[in-house]
């Protein structure tokens, strides 16, 4: 029996309708998944599909018969008879496995539709990568895997390296879709390359990450504020805010004069706008002693922060490591502060690398590309509010590329990130999605997620994602691997503590009354 036969087990149906270049209509007696890959041959090509969507009817049962008891007559004869039709989105001709492109003309009408084959996909979604790893002469096509399809858990899904991390990635989901774990299974694959890797761990999530022996850098959350920049001085002193642009003036006055190697460089600061009062006008003098105060006082909120022996953030940054800055126990604003300044010095350090290099000189900055990853990225780089952090989120998402600085946002929710930060990602993998207006808002960012893909969202289950961008071949719905280290996000089980607590509530009361008993003479 011909493979085109419809009772062949790779046979799915048939092409049905008008056709596009990209998309096409089938209809089928078998029940294929949503997401499934599919092979179409015409026109001397083999072309990969995509099963965006299905619907299920009944040529005896139509929409006109309005009595349940002649719907049962009929099933009672016919017995479950159905058809499936959908829709299929054409990927790309397979004949060049590694630069899939668009046939320039759309499917006959009839074209068989087959299930592709594991081999097939295999090959497109690169089973061969983890080979690479060990090909030190050519880097270019490095690869992670990051999960497998769907639809066919057989076939493993790469990611390529260097296209996520020059392209920029944002994870997004609900909050326990699995976005720690989807964070947790790509930095345990970049760090197979010796990978630079700067995590800003907002919950204090990661750091007793099973990521494996010397591969964790932690690098504590402290400033040496000699390296602060003016802006950050002032936003994190709270100065120069809401119109107190008197303080700003003086602070700034202080600034330029001040020796900024001493170790009592914040009184000093103090001191030097203090040194104003004599020679100011009487309004200008409130502006100064409030400006005082707030140096003062930013100086004892933020003395777990402030640290005159720290060293310059980006000198503490290891190649090979993940290097974690543990960010919990801070406040927003001291968390913009040391996110925006450690950004602005990566970014710094690498333009000056490359710069240097080119000229020819000694090598100075930093001499290693890097991946930056941001945790609740919605409050860092927010939509309706500015941040010193999102400025430099930015820049990174437009600069970052050419100076080897990467990206990746990760947020449980997409509608309060900021969109032009978001646009920039051109990688995105995007698990559970329930709100409307988070999942349009996340389609208005990615040309790729079709509307049959998007309305797929609501529907995975923890740990399954949509996967588009560069860094695969082809728009992919995936189960993402599970990290086998450990991560303190997990959702905690109430009452398994609700019972321990209530437990040790009981033995101290129990044991206060028996130091009662004895104190009384054992009443």
């Amino acid at each position: 029996m011909s493979s085109d036969v419809i009772g062949s087990s790779d046979v799915i149906g048939r092409c049905l309708g008008e056709a596009t270049p990209t998309s096409v209509g089938f209809i089928s007696k078998k029940m294929p998944s949503v997401g499934e890959f599919v092979i179409l041959e015409y026109e001397g090509q083999k072309v990969l599909g995509m099963i965006e969507n299905l619907m299920r009817g009944s040529t005896s049962i139509g929409e006109d018969i309005y009595d349940p008891t002649i719907i049962d007559r009929i099933k009672q004869i016919e017995g479950d008879d159905y058809y499936i039709t959908g829709n299929i989105k054409i990927l790309g001709d397979i004949r060049d496995i590694n630069n899939l492109k668009i046939p320039r003309v759309p499917a006959l009408p009839g074209t068989t539709v087959k299930k592709a084959g594991s081999d097939i996909l295999r090959a497109v979604f690169g089973e061969n990568s983890e080979s690479k790893q060990e090909n030190k002469d050519d880097m270019t096509d490095s690869c992670i895997r990051v999960g497998h399809l769907i639809t066919q858990p057989d076939v493993p899904v790469f990611a390529n390296v260097c296209k996520m991390v020059t392209k920029h990635l944002a994870i997004l989901s609900i909050t326990g879709g699995g976005k720690s774990n989807t964070v947790a299974v790509i930095i345990d694959g970049l760090l197979k390359y010796k990978s630079a890797i700067v995590l800003f761990d907002i919950h204090s999530e990661y750091s007793e990450a099973g990521f494996g022996e010397g591969r964790i850098n932690r690098i504590p959350a402290k400033i040496n504020p000699i390296y602060l920049r003016f802006s950050e001085l002032s936003n994190l002193a709270n100065i120069g805010s809401k119109g107190a642009y008197v303080q700003e003036e003086y602070l700034k006055k202080a600034w330029d004069k001040v020796d900024r190697t001493q170790t009592n460089y914040l009184e000093e600061l103090g001191d030097k706008m203090e040194a104003h009062l004599e020679d100011s006008t009487v309004k200008d003098r409130e502006s100064i002693l409030r400006a005082v105060n707030k140096i003062r006082h930013m100086g004892r909120r933020y003395g777990s922060v402030l640290d005159m022996n720290a060293p310059d953030i980006i000198s503490t940054i290891k190649v090979g490591s993940v290097n974690i800055i543990d960010l919990g126990a801070l406040d927003e604003q001291a968390i913009d502060v040391i996110v925006s300044h450690t950004l602005q010095k990566i970014l710094a350090g690498r333009k000056r690398h490359i710069k240097s290099t080119r000229k020819g000189d000694i090598t100075e900055g930093l001499q290693f590309p890097v991946f930056t990853i941001l945790e609740e990225a919605h409050l860092l780089a927010p939509k309706d509010r500015d941040t010193d952090s999102k400025y430099q989120i930015t820049r990174i998402a437009k600069e970052g590329r050419k100076f080897g600085v990467g990206l990746c946002l990760v947020s449980q929710r997409p509608k309060s990130l900021d969109p032009n930060s978001l646009s920039q990602t051109n990688n995105k993998i995007i698990l559970r999605l329930v709100e409307p207006s988070d999942i349009n808002y996340v389609q208005e960012a990615s040309e790729q997620l079709s509307g049959d893909l998007k309305s797929q969202l609501p529907s995975l289950g923890v740990g399954e994602a949509i996967i588009l961008g560069l860094m695969t071949k082809i728009p992919v719905l995936v189960k993402i691997d599970e990290f086998k280290g450990k991560i303190s996000g997990s959702d905690p089980d109430v009452v398994k503590e609700w019972n321990e607590a209530y437990e040790t509530q009981q033995e101290n009361l129990h044991e206060e009354k028996e130091n009662l008993k004895s104190s009384q003479g054992g009443w």
